[in-house]
C-alpha cells in the first residue's frame, strides 16, 4: 500500500531567507536608481534604501508603539542587509531623518509605484473595463494626536489630517495620493494630480466633487467623468447652446460663471435606480449614449466603492485610523509612508495573484499583511508545509463562498449612516440666459 503523498512541495525555509524574500520583493517595485544603498559619506548612519525599506516595514507593523515598531524593522533590516554597514539604532535619529528626507524619496517612489501598476494592469487584461480606463477618488480623515493640522469643525470632531486618494478601478491598487490638513479641499488635491492620470482617464467621483470650476478644468484637461450629484447643484434646461436639445441634456452654468461671461458647461444627466432602489443621479461630459450607456455608468460607479475599501484597509486593516506620532512632522511622514505600504503591499500580492492565474479583484488585504507579517517574525507556514513569499502571497486572496446575509464589518469604529444625496435641481432655462448664451456661442469662433 502506497503512502499518500502532499500535492504541496515541502521548502524548508530559514527566517534568513524569508528576510531575502522580503527584501527580493520590496526591491522590485522601488525605483533602481535614486535609492543608494551605498554612499560616499562614511557620517550618514540611514543610507537612502534602507531609510525607505524601514519606513515600508514600519508601516506593516502593529506595535502600539512606534519605537517599538522600529526596533523590530531594524532588526529585520539587519538581516535583509546583513553584509552592509548597521544603520543607526535612534529611533529618534531615525524619524528626523525620514522626515528630512520624505519630500525627495517620493518624488522618485510615487511615479515607479504608478507605473507597475499600470504595466501590471495592461498584462493582466483589467486596465479598461467596459472600453473605459476608469479611476476612483475619495477623501477621508486621518486622526492625530496634536492640534497642529487643524480641526474640520464638526462636533466632537479631534486633529485631523487629510487624505484624498486615486485608485485605478481595474487593478484596484493605489494611483496617487495627496495628503493636507484637516481642512484640505479634496478637488484641489484632485486638481494637482490630474496631469498624472491617463489622457483617455475617466474619473469616478461623488457629490463632493461637483462645483463649475472644478468640473471646467477636469473637461478641459481631456479627461471623461461620472460624478454623482445631489440637491445642492442647480442645472438649467432648453439654454439653446447644443444645436440638439435632447432629454437628458442639462448645463451648468451657476451666476458667477454668468457675470464673467464664461460659457456653460454641456453635461448629461443620468438618473437610474440601483439595486436598493434608490436614485442615483449622475452628471458626466460623455454626452453620447452610444459611448457611454447607463447601465455601464451605473456598473462603472459602482465600483468607484474600491477606494472605500482602501481606505477601510488602511484605518483597520493597518490600524491607521489614529496615527501614533505626536511631532507634526513625524505624523506627516508616518501617512504619507503608511499609504505607501499600502500601495506597495497591493503590487507585491497582486502581481503574484496574476501569476498564479487569479483575478486582481480577488486581493485580501488583511491575508497578505498576515504574511509579511509572519515573515517579519521569521515563521512562514501554512499547515505542515513552509511555503515561500510568493506563493503564500498568491495565496492571499478573498475567500469566494456565498453568504447569505452582506458582510458588514463588525469593528468599524467610526461607521456613517449618511442620508444619500437629493435629486439636483433642474429649472428650464430664463429667457435672459438663452440670450446670453447665444451671444457668447457667437462671440465663441472669434475667441
Amino acid at each position: 500500500m502506497s503512502r499518500r503523498t502532499s500535492t504541496h512541495p515541502r521548502v524548508v525555509s530559514s527566517a534568513s531567507s524569508y528576510s531575502s524574500d522580503l527584501r527580493q520583493a520590496i526591491r522590485q517595485f522601488l525605483p533602481r536608481s535614486g535609492l543608494a544603498l551605498v554612499v560616499k559619506d562614511d557620517k550618514l548612519r540611514w543610507v537612502p534604501r534602507m531609510l525607505v525599506t524601514c519606513a515600508i516595514l514600519m508601516s506593516w507593523d502593529l506595535a502600539g508603539m512606534l519605537s517599538d515598531a522600529f526596533e523590530r524593522a531594524r532588526a529585520l533590516l539587519l538581516m535583509m542587509y546583513s553584509t552592509r554597514r548597521r544603520p543607526g539604532a535612534s529611533y529618534v535619529g531615525f524619524m528626523a531623518t525620514l522626515a528630512h528626507q520624505t519630500a525627495k524619496h517620493l518624488k522618485l517612489i510615487v511615479p515607479t509605484l504608478r507605473r507597475h501598476v499600470g504595466q501590471l494592469a495592461q498584462s493582466s487584461g483589467c486596465w479598461t473595463i467596459d472600453g473605459w480606463c476608469a479611476f476612483g477618488v475619495d477623501g477621508s480623515r486621518i486622526e492625530c494626536p496634536m492640534r497642529a493640522f487643524g480641526i474640520a469643525g464638526k462636533k466632537k470632531s479631534g486633529p485631523q489630517q487629510f487624505l484624498t486618494t486615486l485608485f485605478h478601478v481595474g487593478s484596484g491598487l493605489i494611483w496617487d495620493f495627496r495628503r493636507g490638513d484637516a481642512r484640505s479641499s479634496e478637488r484641489s488635491h484632485l486638481l494637482q494630480m490630474l496631469d498624472d492620470l491617463p489622457a483617455e482617464a475617466l474619473l469616478l467621483a461623488d457629490a463632493g466633487f461637483t462645483g463649475y470650476a472644478f468640473l471646467q478644468q477636469v473637461a478641459q484637461s481631456g479627461r471623461s467623468f461620472l460624478v454623482r450629484v445631489g440637491s445642492n447643484v442647480q442645472l438649467l434646461l432648453k439654454l439653446g447652446w447644443c444645436c440638439e436639445e435632447r432629454e437628458g441634456i442639462v448645463y451648468l452654468w451657476p451666476n458667477k460663471a454668468r457675470k464673467r461671461k464664461d460659457q456653460p458647461l454641456v453635461l448629461r444627466l443620468i438618473t437610474l435606480i440601483d439595486g436598493r432602489n434608490r436614485r442615483i443621479d449622475l452628471l458626466s461630459n460623455v454626452l453620447d449614449r452610444e459611448v457611454l450607456p447607463d447601465a455601464a455608468a451605473l456598473a462603472l460607479y459602482r465600483r468607484r466603492w474600491g477606494v472605500e475599501l482602501i481606505y477601510r484597509s488602511l484605518k483597520q486593516t493597518m490600524g491607521k485610523r489614529r496615527l501614533r506620532c505626536d511631532a507634526p512632522a513625524n505624523a506627516m511622514v508616518e501617512l504619507q509612508w503608511s499609504v505607501i505600504g499600502l500601495w506597495l503591499l497591493g503590487l507585491m500580492s497582486v502581481s503574484r495573484i496574476v501569476e498564479s492565474g487569479g483575478r486582481p479583484g480577488s486581493w485580501s488585504v488583511a491575508n497578505s499583511l498576515r504574511v509579511v507579517r509572519r515573515v517579519m517574525s521569521g515563521v512562514l507556514r501554512q499547515g505542515r508545509c513552509s511555503l515561500s513569499l510568493g506563493e503564500a502571497l498568491a495565496e492571499a486572496i478573498k475567500d469566494e463562498y456565498a453568504r447569505s446575509g452582506c458582510k458588514n464589518s463588525r469593528h468599524w469604529p467610526d461607521k456613517k449612516n449618511e442620508k444619500p444625496p437629493g435629486a439636483p435641481r433642474a429649472r428650464m432655462a430664463h429667457e435672459s440666459e438663452i440670450q446670453l448664451a447665444a451671444e457668447l456661442k457667437k462671440m465663441r469662433p472669434a475667441a
